[in-house]
């Protein structure tokens, strides 16, 4: 059994060892998150292909119960079968579920580290997480419902220099700016919403704290979205290299580079 990461999106930033084992495999349990693209550069003719999507609160989500029994059913019919995951598979993924599944079954894996979604949106947006004289740390955090952070860990939240990266948070980024804002946070915060880091569709939403009433309360994202927040999210107006009108579309060159935002 393999757990890979295929990573933040775009096609081309797959592992190699994530690559070769998918050119295997005899079964791929695939999320939702993972592009068609890549499924059909490298898993190889006649590997059965399984979607899983899990989608928080939507229909259409495969729970993770029935993702645990397709584990244990292929991989002791003897079949090669890698569980493909966006991003990295030990970053806000059910990799704990599967992982007790797998031992209970005694049934062998490796673990194939991606590049997690917070990495690829950083790199995609010329917004460094921990550059120097703005961020010595960065955390990663989600909060998709009231309960998951304490009033007391909002106020430290508030008050820290360390970078911010949320996940699975757009739906719920109205309530997180209000919880910053109501603890203090400076006045040099500023806060990035990037949606679908790495692929065409890439758009960034970028603006300080403090004009975030005005700039984008209320505002619907596609998903997956991701959001910085810190001194570092104002770096994206200097140092964005994708120009927002291309939406990274690729140049018909032999030598595919990106549009550059000039």
């Amino acid at each position: 059994m393999i757990l890979a990461g295929a990573g933040p999106g775009d096609p081309d930033l797959i592992t190699i060892r994530a690559a070769q084992w998918l050119q295997k495999a005899d079964v791929v349990i695939t999320d939702r998150l993972v592009s068609n693209e890549l499924l059909v550069r490298y898993v190889k003719a006649g590997a059965q292909i399984i979607y899983a999507g899990k989608q928080s609160k939507h229909a259409g989500s495969t729970p993770q119960s029935s993702i645990n029994q397709m584990l244990v059913l292929h991989a002791l019919q003897g079949k090669l079968v890698v569980r493909l995951k966006g991003g990295d598979v030990t970053i806000f993924s059910n990799i704990l579920d599967e992982l007790r599944t797998l031992t209970e079954n005694n049934i062998p894996y490796e673990i194939v580290p991606g590049i997690t979604a917070a990495s690829g949106a950083a790199a995609y947006t010329g917004i460094p997480l921990t550059a120097r004289g703005h961020s010595t740390a960065v955390r990663f955090l989600t909060y998709y419902k009231a309960d998951v952070i304490t009033q007391e860990y909002w106020k430290e939240l508030s008050q820290t220099t360390d970078t911010l990266v949320f996940y699975m948070s757009s739906e719920t980024l109205d309530a997180v700016v209000g919880e910053l804002k109501k603890n203090n946070i400076g006045a040099d915060k500023w806060l990035a919403v990037i949606e679908q880091a790495t692929t065409p569709q890439q758009q960034v939403h970028c603006c300080s704290i403090r004009d975030y009433a005005v700039r984008l309360a209320g505002r619907q994202y596609s998903s997956p979205s991701l959001v910085i927040i810190g001194k570092v999210a104002a770096l994206y107006e200097q140092f964005k290299w994708v120009s927002p009108s291309a939406s990274l579309r690729r140049l018909k060159q032999k030598e595919g580079f990106y549009v550059a935002a000039k």
